[in-house]
């Protein structure tokens, strides 16, 4: 799996989103907000980390809906 900045990614093990910030070989440093508006970084692994490919499927339905 290739991933970018700006890529929309989750724990494999769940939890909640992570906007990816920098990609470096095998890990990726992950920026996400707490519950109380704090910021978060972490880098962690490639392999513990799976795209959130179906938010960018919804946004696509939006598109057509306004160009309707």
């Amino acid at each position: 799996m290739e991933l970018k900045a700006g890529d929309i990614v989750m724990l494999k093990s769940g939890g909640q989103p992570l906007t990816v910030a920098d990609v470096k070989g095998d890990d990726v440093l992950c920026l996400w907000m707490g519950v109380e508006g704090d910021l978060f970084r972490e880098t962690l692994p490639l392999a513990t980390l799976e795209r959130l490919d179906e938010l960018d499927d919804e946004d696509e339905d939006d598109d057509d809906e306004d160009e309707e």
